[in-house]
């Protein structure tokens, strides 16, 4: 009996210093409901809402010896309610058809797609013929070709003929879901144009479209005075419109590990709030009356929550800016309270906010990263306190920028590898030449500039904020030009990242040495699945248009050009950085582009694709072979043939396939993204009047 009660003593002992497990144990509960392969119905959710009262008032009013896994159990089937609650709120239409016409909408983002072409986010969108309630509440079109509307203004409302679609699916099994991203973006459609924009009526909007238009404004002038890309990622840095940073910078950034430094996050957050702390503070300290009769540590401190505030408003509501702001606003409240600023409790705080704000956050790059870098450089600082004063005093700064840069590499970079699929080996040579910069020069000048601009007096310090970005860039540039400075891995197993999360967290905020062990045993366990993880003979593209078969040499894609995004997605997935024609020219699929074959598993592969596709496979699906086809199949299928034609391929989306010896195993999107509420099936090939008719 005492193996049982042993572990329950020891945790009500330490329950005031188990806060910092809530997130963790929340964190479970919307894993798990993502993980989920069909939605819950309104039984399950209603058995679990009362799992988690009667967990909940145990946690509260139950014995001792119960309380703590009661709470814990009560976090965790609370996240997957919450992870279900908001899933529903931001339930919007999704278009279920594929549409050419006339667009109609209000600007209320803008970026860059993947092809580096300027994009418009719409809302009040307006689409012919289909009804209101069948209308996305937000579009976004890509501008192709020449077009003379190069200044979009927030809030502008435009028309333009654009091509529209359903928000597509992962590009193989298990691989990144776009479509779960547009649901929680409200974005019920995406496409692009290649005819001109037109405005139809002068910018409009409140409060939030007020701040775009502010933003775009000091983005614009800001480019004006710094030209080229050191005054494009300074007005990132500063507003967070990234629309003028060209794809080579990301690339160079990336690869040199220093992409977030471009991304609003803790970081900037941090800097800018420590910077105006710091010099408001001593600022009053020179001010002897005020000096003493105020206390000057507080009311610096709210002046910072004050310059946070602006910063989110001025930066745009996006889920990083967010996430940035809760983790100092929580921090900064602490010192308004006399608690202690940087502790494992505030970040636990901080992270549950978000959690329950937009438990959808848990999934993305950005938390995961910003909690794990923020997690590690806490854990690396009390040991730091007591080893520094080894170490001359000169040498303590730099001592001090190697070891977090290091914390927070070591923290940060399987995060970054498994969802990225690359390790920049030089990042930490990167981030010491360059964080110092953003600190000390480049972030203290933007507010220095913000302060001096109402007054016409910027232009020194944008001069200043100039030469350090354009001294970052260099140091991107250089890194990643490095022989060997990107290696690239295979995209790890499904459950590979969360084990590796919950057992790095195990080693890093555990007490109990064996707690902390198994989470050791827990990372080793994830580092081995993921060095096995087995990548697919052959991919399928979820239209049909391209194949990619796995060879000696890599993969074998059948195109040169075109369907950019999945061939390069296939490559770094792969762990993979040849580029899309280099991939065609490989050996592994032989005849000509749109009549290709090959062998997986001892059996033929046909693929055909383009004009006259389905009159090019009609005497190839013979015997036991796979044929993958981009148009309808037209006829019956042979005996023991399997096809994939397009009307298939639109009900199961990309296919990998697997050799298990001499037989093929075929996994679908479809099947391992499950039946979701964000997984909603377009219909076949239609029009715009499909949906009038409906």
């Amino acid at each position: 009996m005492r193996v049982l009660t042993g572990p329950l003593e020891a945790l009500g002992a330490a329950r005031g210093r188990l806060l910092p497990w809530a997130p963790v144990f929340l964190s479970v509960g919307i894993g798990v409901y993502f993980a989920l392969r069909v939605e819950p119905g309104a039984a399950g959710l209603a058995t679990a809402g009362l799992v988690a009262a009667v967990a909940a008032l145990a946690g509260l009013r139950g014995p001792d010896l119960a309380r703590i896994p009661a709470t814990a159990l009560a976090l965790v089937v609370g996240g997957l309610l919450l992870a279900s609650a908001r899933t529903h709120l931001v339930s919007a239409p999704v278009l279920t058809f594929r549409y050419y016409g006339p667009v109609e909408g209000r600007v209320v983002g803008i970026d860059r797609s993947f092809s580096d072409q300027l994009r418009l986010t719409l809302d009040h969108v307006v689409l012919e013929d289909v009804p209101p309630d069948r209308t996305p509440l937000r579009v976004r079109v890509a501008l192709h070709g020449e077009q003379g509307f190069t200044d979009p203004q927030p809030g502008l409302t435009v028309i333009l003929s654009a091509h529209l679609s359903p928000p597509d699916g992962p590009v193989e099994p298990g691989g990144f879901d776009f479509q779960r991203l547009a649901w929680f973006s409200r974005l019920g459609a995406v496409g692009y144009t290649r005819s001109p924009v037109l405005a139809i009526a002068p910018p409009e909007g409140g409060l939030p479209l007020l701040a775009f238009r502010m933003r775009r404004a000091i983005s614009t002038a800001m480019q004006e005075r710094m030209e080229g890309q050191p005054g494009a990622f300074a007005a990132a840095l500063m507003t967070g419109d990234r629309s003028g940073v060209a794809h080579l910078t990301n690339d160079a950034l990336r690869g040199a590990n220093l992409s977030h430094l471009i991304a609003i996050s803790g970081l900037h957050m941090g800097l800018l709030t420590g910077f105006v702390f710091a010099a408001c503070r001593y600022g009053l300290a020179l001010v002897a009356p005020l000096a003493l009769r105020l206390d000057t540590r507080k009311l610096a401190a709210f002046l910072a929550l004050l310059a946070a505030i602006f910063y989110l408003v001025l930066a745009g509501p996006s889920v990083a800016t967010r996430r940035a702001f809760i983790m100092a606003a929580v921090m900064l409240v602490a010192v308004i309270a006399d608690r202690r600023a940087i502790s494992l409790r505030s970040v636990a705080i901080a992270a549950l906010i978000v959690l329950v704000l937009e438990p959808e956050s848990l999934v993305e790059p950005g938390f995961q990263m910003s909690f794990g870098a923020t997690v590690a450089l806490i854990v690396t600082f009390k040991p730091w306190v007591a080893v520094q004063w080894r170490i001359p005093a000169p040498l303590r700064p730099m001592a001090m920028l190697v070891l977090s840069s290091l914390a927070a590499s070591l923290a940060t970079g399987p995060i970054a590898a498994a969802h990225f699929n690359r390790i920049a080996e030089y990042g930490l040579l990167a981030n010491f030449l360059a964080v110092p910069l953003m600190g000390l020069v480049v972030m203290p000048s933007g507010v220095v500039a913000a302060i001096l601009s109402p007054l016409g007096l910027a232009a020194p310090a944008l001069w200043v904020m100039e030469k350090g970005t354009w001294a970052i860039l260099l140091i991107a540039s250089w890194v990643s030009g490095l022989d060997g400075a990107v290696v690239v891995v295979p995209a790890p197993p499904p459950l590979t990242l969360p084990l590796l999360a919950l057992g790095a967290l195990a080693v890093l905020i555990a007490r109990p040495l064996p707690l902390r062990a198994a989470g050791g045993v827990a990372v080793i366990a994830a580092m081995a699945f993921w060095a096995m993880v087995e990548r697919p003979a052959l991919l399928v593209a979820g239209d049909g248009s391209i194949i990619g078969v796995m060879g000696e040499k890599g993969r074998a894609l059948s195109k040169p050009k075109g369907a950019g995004f999945i061939a390069q997605s296939w490559l770094e997935d792969d762990g993979d950085l040849a580029l899309q024609e280099d991939a065609f020219a490989r050996p592994g699929l032989t005849g000509a582009p749109g009549a290709f074959q090959t062998v997986v598993a001892g059996r033929k592969v046909w693929h055909f694709a383009g004009k006259g596709a389905a009159a090019k496979a009609a005497n190839a699906c013979t015997g036991d072979g796979l044929v993958i086809l981009s148009t309808d199949w037209e006829g019956t299928v042979p005996a023991g043939c399997r096809i994939y034609d397009a009307a298939k391929l639109r009900d199961t989306g990309a296919l990998g396939v697997y050799a298990d010896g001499a037989t093929l195993r075929i996994v679908s999107a479809k099947d391992m993204a499950g039946q979701r509420l964000w997984n909603i099936r377009p219909g076949r090939r239609s029009d715009r009047r499909r949906a009038a008719l409906q």
